[in-house]
């Protein structure tokens, strides 16, 4: 999970994940299949980054989404594998449509968002909007 500690809501925002985590968890126990993809979201003063292991995902098959600012949206496919004659012994690989949708901790600009698909890692890199950096006011005296 990554640090927030700069970011007024840091503590809030932490929680908030782990009650998602714990809900995607008990879905996966409760036999609802787990095809969306796992992410890994930090942010620095410039910008929110995004990783996801999609193995087997042809790129082509991923849609990235901003909306609102700051909520991002990974969909795609995993198709199955096709072998000719095979009897499954084991199949714990998820396969199908997924849909992950996360709230960023910052407004970011949708227009310069920069999506590479690496060795079966998707990399997002998300430059925050200009309203979400922080500004140094400087204090004037009389």
């Amino acid at each position: 999970m990554f640090q927030t500690r700069h970011h007024p809501f840091g503590a809030l925002w932490n929680e908030f994940n782990q009650v998602q985590d714990e809900f995607a968890k008990w879905l996966s126990r409760a036999g609802t299949p787990a095809t969306a993809p796992q992410l890994t979201v930090w942010e620095d003063e410039h910008a929110v980054y995004a990783e996801a292991d999609l193995p087997g995902v042809d790129p082509a098959q991923l849609e990235v989404t901003v909306t609102e600012g700051n909520q991002l949206t990974v969909s795609g496919e995993r198709n199955p594998p096709e072998v000719a004659g095979a009897v499954w012994l084991r199949q714990e690989r998820p396969f199908g449509k997924f849909t992950r949708v996360v709230g960023l901790p910052a407004l970011v600009d949708a227009d310069r968002v920069e999506a590479k698909y690496t060795d079966g890692v998707l990399k997002l890199t998300l430059p925050k909007h200009e309203a979400a950096k922080p500004r140094k006011i400087v204090v004037k005296g009389e």
